[in-house]
């Protein structure tokens, strides 16, 4: 795929994924706090299916959602990512501020819209803050989708597995938080969404504006619609002097 069509897929995705995210935020806005009609069956669920060892297996998963780890995760990425010692870094750079931006932008979403969260009594871990979007689950989704990216990028076997299975924690991530009930599953899926477009916005960001050598391929082959750096034009039919 072409560094052109790849930025028109990632706009696209990225646009329509802001736009339900955008519909779903007014959603649980006007309904001022309430359970939305998806929220009841999923955290009742939760409620009564917890034995202890699957709350431990979950505050475990859920821990991986936030701190260290996704960090840790997207700096491994980036590192496999690139190449050349400039793609490397440039790779690191692009992964931590798109996290670290990511995030500190949903915080400021969460604060403005406010939604409290579900009742304290229901909780089986620790949770501060307000609940729209979850901040666990974007910040898991964001991970993973960078190491999704590089593992499409370099990984020469098993891409399908390893992509599977870094999906599938991203998404058990969101999942726990209402397991544990300390989010409606609206605030997953405001999540999810917000994470999708989030990395939509910046991979076309980056397929249209960030120069071709910082740009690592899947194949090492150059991109047909990269210009070509360095090379000097010349007219049809002119010799070099010699």
């Amino acid at each position: 795929m072409t560094r052109k069509r790849l930025a028109e897929l990632a706009g696209s995705v990225g646009l329509g994924a802001w736009t339900a995210f955008g519909v779903l935020a007014m959603i649980v806005a006007g309904a001022q706090g309430s359970a939305g009609f998806v929220d009841d069956g999923p955290l009742s669920w939760s409620l009564g299916h917890r034995p202890e060892v699957a709350v431990a297996l979950a505050r475990g998963i859920t821990a991986t959602g936030t701190g260290v780890v996704p960090y840790t995760l997207v700096l491994l990425a980036a590192l496999l990512a690139g190449r050349t010692r400039a793609q490397r870094l440039v790779a690191v750079l692009f992964g931590v501020a798109c996290l670290a931006v990511g995030q500190a932008v949903r915080y400021g979403v969460m604060t403005l819209i406010a939604r409290p969260r579900p009742p304290e009594s229901d909780w089986r871990t620790h949770a501060s803050g307000w609940a729209y979007p979850s901040g666990h689950t974007t910040t898991s989704a964001i991970t993973a989708g960078l190491v999704i990216l590089a593992i499409c990028l370099r990984a020469p076997r098993g891409k399908a597995g390893l992509c599977w299975a870094v999906g599938c924690w991203g998404a058990l991530v969101g999942l726990t938080r209402v397991y544990l009930g300390v989010h409606w599953f609206t605030d997953v899926i405001g999540g999810w969404l917000f994470a999708v477009g989030w990395l939509g916005a910046w991979l076309c960001a980056a397929a249209w504006w960030m120069p071709s050598r910082f740009v690592p391929s899947a194949t090492g082959t150059p991109d047909p619609d990269a210009p070509v750096e360095g090379s000097a034009s010349r007219e049809p039919g002119r010799s070099r002097p010699g």
